[in-house]
């Protein structure tokens, strides 16, 4: 119930923020990613852009549309808002998009006929070919129990056991491995929302403090993690230290400050990785962006900043732009978009849909996160399963009730972006003009991408309440295409 309450409060106050734009509006490029590929000549046929559609009033949802929307040269005047697309200036690479997949995403779609289960892995995870799949690339995975998870349990919940991952072998490794078998090169981050009770200052899977003396026998378990999981052929990318450090009221949930993170990734996780000649990220943080300073404070440690990729971040509290100011002060260290929720008595499709694709997929990526990540991939009809006091509110991208699966928000505002920003696109340049030929920041909110063979990928929100028609232009030629109020397109060329 505390931790129910706890996000209701902030995803309220979140709906109340200007949030979804930022920084990154005017940046300047990265020059780490490598250049894009030079752009193949515009396709022809009956339609050059194919155009993805979902309507707030659900009246199409990720349907995509049969439009001819073909380039013409921009040499007659009209009076549209017009989106520039330059391929010429780019910035963050991309890793993906998707879900956490908890334990009990596993334990739900476990549940599911083998034919069934089968259907639904191959829509959510092959490549996005297909009209029929979303290509999700991304997954976060909790290490140990999470507040979504049938029970609470670590890998070692008697002090001198053995480690084993026992807990996850009934169905969560068997999904994943289901998962992999579809798409090999899906990327996996991993994240604790608690270590086990005995290592903790209150005994307790609830809150509490990492006991010092506990360091380093807490860095080998993660190490060894790391090295089980790989041994089940399943390779983690990325680690988070600890979910929602700064949130002590969840079940599991830890404190762990600033301080204390850094000391930890600096003296104990960062050293036992490199002995372990571990290549899984280290990555700071994984809270609210209320507290850029977290991560921030740490990296200005030279000693802990060695060992760090980057850092991870939600929203139930600051604005999407302060991950710009993370980038800003080192801009040498990657930013990952790593959870947020659809709660299930909040708003309705329409709020949800625009105010996510604002601010998780558009707001995200403009501020330099290289993955977008919402909350649950999957759950039954009332949410479940959840722990004691675990978010009992909280809706899946796909809620799942026998053999039949029904699509939520969560799903489509992740298809907007998985399906065709594959890993290793490049975000590019995208400026709104007015017909002055003045560049304005309101309206429409939008996003592009250039994908490692050279197509053009550009999302669009109608930030307002009315129709608007406007202009995409590229290399001097324009498609002009319409949008409802609260209305997102993706266009692929």
């Amino acid at each position: 119930m505390v931790y129910r309450l706890y996000k209701e409060k902030l995803n309220m106050f979140l709906l109340a923020a200007v949030a979804a734009w930022g920084v990154g509006c005017g940046e300047k490029s990265d020059p780490s990613p490598a250049p894009p590929p030079p752009a193949p000549p515009v396709e022809t046929g009956p339609s050059q852009v194919a155009f993805w559609l979902t309507n707030p009033d659900r009246s199409a949802q990720f349907q995509k549309q049969n439009l001819a929307l073909n380039f013409k040269a921009s040499t007659t005047t009209n009076n549209n808002l017009t989106l520039e697309i330059d391929t010429t200036q780019t910035y963050q690479a991309i890793d993906g998009f998707g879900y956490t997949i908890t334990t009990g995403s596993a334990y739900v779609l476990n549940q599911m006929s083998a034919a069934s289960r089968a259907d639904l892995l191959r829509e959510l995870f092959s490549n996005g070919n297909a009209d029929n799949t979303i290509g999700v690339s991304y997954l976060r995975l909790n290490l140990g129990a999470s507040d979504l998870s049938p029970t609470v349990y670590s890998y070692q919940d008697v002090m001198g056991a053995a480690f084993s991952l026992a807990p996850d072998q009934a169905y969560y490794i068997p999904i994943l491995k289901q998962i992999l078998a579809i798409n090999p090169n899906i990327k996996l981050m991993a994240s604790p929302w608690s270590p086990p009770a005995w290592m903790k200052t209150n005994n307790s899977p609830i809150g509490g403090s990492l006991r010092p003396e506990y360091y380093n026998e807490y860095a080998g378990y993660l190490v060894q993690y790391i090295q089980d999981m790989k041994g089940q052929g399943i390779t983690i990318d990325a680690l988070t230290i600890q979910n929602e450090p700064l949130h002590g009221g969840n079940n599991p949930s830890m404190v762990m400050q600033a301080e204390e993170q850094k000391n930890f990734v600096k003296n104990n996780l960062g050293p036992a990785f490199r002995a372990a000649n571990l290549n899984t990220k280290i990555v700071l943080y994984d809270h609210n962006l209320d507290r850029p300073d977290y991560p921030i404070s740490i990296m200005n440690d030279p000693e802990a900043k060695q060992y760090v990729d980057g850092s991870a971040f939600h929203l139930y509290g600051g604005t999407i732009n302060r991950m710009s100011e993370v980038h800003n002060a080192h801009p040498d260290k990657n930013l990952y978009f790593t959870e947020q929720w659809v709660g299930a008595n909040d708003g309705d499709f329409a709020s949800n849909l625009k105010w996510h694709i604002a601010n998780v997929i558009i707001g995200s990526m403009r501020n330099w996160s290289k993955n977008a990540l919402e909350w649950n991939l999957a759950a039954d009809a009332n949410n479940r399963p959840f722990t004691d006091g675990g978010c009992n509110t909280c809706l899946p991208a796909v809620t799942v009730a026998g053999n039949n699966a029904t699509r939520n928000v969560a799903y489509y505002i992740i298809a907007h972006a998985s399906k065709f920003v594959r890993p290793n696109s490049v975000r590019v340049k995208t400026t709104l003009k007015n017909a002055q030929n003045i560049e304005v920041f309101s309206t429409l909110q939008h996003v592009g991408f250039q994908t490692s063979t050279g197509k053009k990928v550009v999302l669009v929100l109608n930030d307002t309440n009315g129709d608007q028609t406007f202009n995409i232009r590229y290399r001097g030629q324009i498609i002009t295409s319409t949008l409802k109020g609260g209305a997102v397109g993706t266009y692929v060329w």
